[in-house]
C-alpha cells in the first residue's frame, strides 16, 4: 500500500505535484484521506419544498437558454430549472464552460444550497451529480477537481482491496465492537448504508484517538528535569503592580499555577486556555518576567507576523521599564537584520526573543534560554511547539489558546500538557451584539455599515472560500470583495486578505486597515487570530452555518475591543444552533454546545490535520467515543507488559513517531 499515486490511472505528473503539495505521495495516504462530508443524493427534494437556507439534491430538467454575464473578474452563468413542481433560478460563478453544456431539456442532478436573491429562492453553485445514495466530498485540493479526487480515491481503494492487516487485537475490537478494517476504510469512502457509514467512522475515529492518547502518555512519560527558575517571592506581585490596570482573580490564580511550576525541578508543560480578551498575554508576559528575574532568557512564538509584531510592541511597552531587552525575530527581516537577531540572541543581549517559526530556525541559538511561550496552540503541532524547546537544555513551556475547548476534550487533544483556564473577563471589555441576517435583510445590512463608517468606525467581512469551488456552496472572499467595491458600496475603501496571497502583500493590507486607511477589510478566516484593531465595530459573517460557533464566537472576538458598541451579523437563515450563539457570549459554553451538536472535529476544522490523521474528523458528533477511547487507553496503560497493551504501544509508536517528537520511548 505505501507504492507510488503514479500506480493509479489519471494522476500524471501535475496531479501527483498537486498530491504531493497537500501532503500525499503513497496510495496509503490517500486511502487515509477521508471524506469531510457526504452528500445524500438518494432523496430528491421537490423544487416546490426548498426554502432558503436548506441544502438539498433536486432531480430538474434546463428550462431554455443559459444567460452569462460578465462583473470584473466574475463570470455568472444563469439558467432556470423545472421539476414540475416549480421552475427556479440557477448561478454559478466562473464557470463559464456551463453554458454551452446546458441544453435546453437537459436533465440534472443538483445538489446545492438554496437562497434568496432579487425575491426568489435561487440554487447558487450546485454541484452536478451522478449517481445515487451516500457520495463523499473531501476537503479540496488545489489543481485537483473534485470529481478527479473521488475517482482517484476510488481507484486507490481497489488497489488495496482485503489489503489493510486489522492490528488492533480481537479482543479489544469485540470489548467496543469495532468492525474489521478493510470493511472500514471501504464504507468510509463509499458506504454500503448510513448504518455501513457510521461503523466504519466509529473503528477509524476510535483507532486513531486511542493511538493518539496512548502516544501522549508514552511522550509524557518521558518529562525530564527542567530549567528551576528561582525568583524572590515579591517578583509576582510587582508584576502585577507594574500594570495599567489591576488583574482579574482568574489571572491571579493561573499566574500562581506556572510560577509554581518555573521553580518545579520538572520542565513546566502548561496550557493557558482563556476566551478572547481573557487576559492571557499578560500572563505569558509576568512568566517571561519572572524568568527575567531568575536569570534566564524567554522565547516568545506567535504564527503570525502581524501578530507576532503586535506582542513585540506590548512586549516592549510592558517589559522593557522593567529593565528586559525586547527583540523581534521575523522572516521578512533583511540578511543584516537577521544576522544581528541571531548575534543578539546567542549572546544574552536580548531577554525575550519574540517572533515566529524564525525562533526555531536552523541557527538560531540562545544563550540560557529558561522559558518558552507559544501563542495560539492550535495552530501549531506537538512537533513545532518541542522544536522551540530543544533549542535549551528542557526549558519551561507554556502555551496559550484563545480557542475555548470543554476540558475533557482538552485533556485528551493535550493530554502531554497541564491545563490552566482563565474564566474571568475584565471589566469594561464591551459586549457583541450579534444578530442573524437572512439575505432579504442584506440591503438593510449595507445602510447599516455605511452609517458605522459614516461615525469612523471600520467593519470586517469573513468568507469561508478564497474562491468560487465547485466542493462546496458558499460566498468565496473573492466574489463579495468585488461585489462590495463594484456594486454595493463603491464609495468606500475595501481591502481583501486571504490565505494565498504572499506574506508581504497580506501584511500590507492587514497594516491599511489596522491604521484605518481601509474602511471594510474582506477576508477568510485568516483574521481569526493576530488583528487589533479596536476601531472595527462591525464583524459580518458570510454563510455563517458553515463555519462551527467555537470558530464563530473566535471570529466575533475581532471586535469590541474598544469602547464603542459592537456588532457581529451571521449572514443565513435562522437556526437553532446560531440562535444559541445569540444567546451567549461564554466561548466555553459554546464550545461545549459546538462539541455536543457538530463533534469535536467543528472545534478545530482542518488545523489539527497534522496530528490526528483521521479520528477527530470522523466523530460525526460522537462524543461518547471520546470517554470511551481514553478510558481504554488508561485500561491499556495500567498493565503496559500485557499482549494487548504491547501491541497497541507498538502501533502509536509507529503511527504517531513523527507527529510528536523524535525522540525514543523507553
Amino acid at each position: 500500500m505505501d507504492i507510488s499515486l503514479s500506480r493509479i490511472k489519471g494522476i500524471g505528473p501535475a496531479r501527483l505535484k498537486a498530491f504531493e503539495a497537500a501532503g500525499i505521495t503513497t496510495v496509503r495516504e490517500l486511502v487515509m484521506f477521508l471524506p469531510k462530508e457526504y452528500r445524500d443524493l438518494s432523496c430528491p427534494v421537490p423544487l416546490s419544498e426548498l426554502r432558503p437556507g436548506d441544502t438539498a439534491c433536486v432531480k430538474v430538467k434546463v428550462a431554455g437558454e443559459a444567460s452569462q454575464r460578465r462583473a470584473k473578474r466574475l463570470v455568472i452563468t444563469k439558467l432556470y430549472v423545472t421539476d414540475g413542481t416549480d421552475t427556479v433560478p440557477v448561478i454559478w460563478y466562473n464557470q463559464p464552460w456551463l453554458k454551452n453544456q446546458m441544453q435546453p431539456g437537459r436533465e440534472l442532478l443538483l445538489y446545492g444550497r438554496a437562497e434568496h436573491r432579487q425575491g426568489y429562492v435561487t440554487l447558487v453553485s450546485p454541484a452536478i451529480e451522478q449517481g445515487q445514495g451516500l457520495i463523499p466530498v473531501y476537503r479540496a485540493i488545489a489543481g485537483i477537481p473534485a470529481k478527479a479526487l473521488r475517482q482517484s480515491v476510488e481507484a486507490a481503494l481497489k488497489l488495496c482491496e482485503g489489503q489493510w492487516p486489522d492490528e488492533l487485537p480481537e479482543a479489544l475490537r469485540r470489548r467496543h465492537g469495532l468492525c474489521e478494517r478493510n470493511f472500514a476504510m471501504r464504507n468510509a469512502h463509499f458506504p454500503d448504508s448510513r448504518e455501513a457509514l457510521e461503523a466504519a467512522r466509529q473503528r477509524i475515529a476510535f483507532e486513531e484517538l486511542l493511538l493518539y492518547q496512548i502516544a501522549l502518555r508514552l511522550f509524557r512519560s518521558t518529562g525530564k528535569r527542567g530549567v528551576k527558575i528561582d525568583f524572590d517571592d515579591s517578583a509576582v506581585e510587582a508584576f502585577w503592580r507594574c500594570l495599567p490596570f489591576s488583574p482579574t482573580n482568574a489571572q491571579r490564580r493561573v499566574l500562581d499555577e506556572v510560577a509554581a511550576d518555573l521553580r518545579s525541578e520538572k520542565a513546566m508543560a502548561r496550557m493557558v486556555q482563556g476566551d478572547v480578551g481573557s487576559g492571557k498575554t499578560a500572563i505569558a508576559f509576568a512568566a517571561i518576567a519572572l524568568a527575567h528575574a531568575g536569570g534566564w532568557q524567554s522565547a516568545l512564538m506567535a504564527p503570525t507576523e502581524v501578530l507576532a509584531r503586535q506582542h513585540y510592541e506590548a512586549a516592549r511597552k510592558l517589559l522593557e521599564p522593567l529593565g528586559m531587552k525586547v527583540g523581534l525575530l521575523v522572516g521578512s527581516l533583511t540578511q543584516k537584520q537577521h544576522r544581528l537577531a541571531h548575534e543578539a540572541i546567542a549572546s544574552g543581549e536580548w531577554d525575550v526573543a519574540i517572533g515566529t517559526h524564525a525562533l526555531i530556525t536552523e541557527g538560531v541559538e540562545y544563550k540560557h534560554l529558561g522559558l518558552v511561550v507559544t501563542d495560539e496552540q492550535h495552530r501549531f503541532g506537538v512537533r513545532q511547539r518541542t522544536s522551540l524547546s530543544e533549542k535549551g537544555d528542557a526549558p519551561n513551556v507554556l502555551v496559550m489558546s484563545a480557542t475555548p475547548i470543554p476540558r475533557t476534550l482538552s485533556l485528551i487533544l493535550y493530554g502531554d500538557l497541564d491545563i490552566s483556564i482563565v474564566d474571568e473577563l475584565p471589566p469594561g471589555r464591551t459586549p457583541v451584539a450579534t444578530r442573524i441576517v437572512p439575505e432579504s435583510k442584506r440591503p438593510g445590512l449595507y445602510d447599516f455599515l455605511r452609517k458605522e463608517v459614516a461615525k469612523g468606525r471600520q467593519a470586517y467581512f469573513v468568507c469561508p472560500l478564497v474562491e468560487e469551488s465547485e466542493a462546496v456552496e458558499a460566498l468565496p472572499a473573492e466574489v463579495v470583495y468585488e461585489d462590495l467595491r463594484t456594486n454595493r458600496l463603491p464609495e468606500l475603501n475595501i481591502e481583501l486578505v486571504h490565505g494565498r496571497m504572499k506574506a508581504a502583500d497580506k501584511d500590507a493590507a492587514l497594516e491599511r486597515f489596522r491604521t484605518g486607511q481601509a474602511d471594510i477589510l474582506v477576508s477568510t478566516t485568516v483574521i481569526e487570530v493576530g488583528v487589533n484593531v479596536p476601531n472595527a465595530t462591525v464583524m459580518v459573517i458570510e454563510n455563517a452555518e458553515r463555519f462551527g460557533l467555537a470558530q464563530l464566537h473566535q471570529l466575533r472576538g475581532r471586535v469590541g475591543r474598544g469602547s464603542e458598541a459592537s456588532w457581529c451579523f451571521l449572514m443565513s437563515e435562522p437556526t437553532a444552533r446560531l440562535k444559541f450563539l445569540t444567546s451567549t457570549t461564554d466561548g466555553f459554553l459554546i464550545a461545549q454546545k459546538d462539541m455536543e451538536l457538530r463533534g469535536p472535529g467543528e472545534l478545530f476544522g482542518t488545523r489539527q490535520s497534522g496530528t490526528l490523521t483521521a479520528g477527530i474528523g470522523a466523530l460525526a458528533g460522537n462524543t461518547e467515543l471520546l470517554k470511551l477511547s481514553h478510558d481504554e487507553a488508561a485500561f491499556l496503560m495500567a498493565d503496559p507488559e500485557s499482549p494487548d497493551a504491547r501491541a497497541v504501544i507498538a502501533l502509536a509508536r509507529e503511527r504517531f513517531a513523527d507527529k510528536l517528537r523524535d525522540v525514543a520511548i523507553n
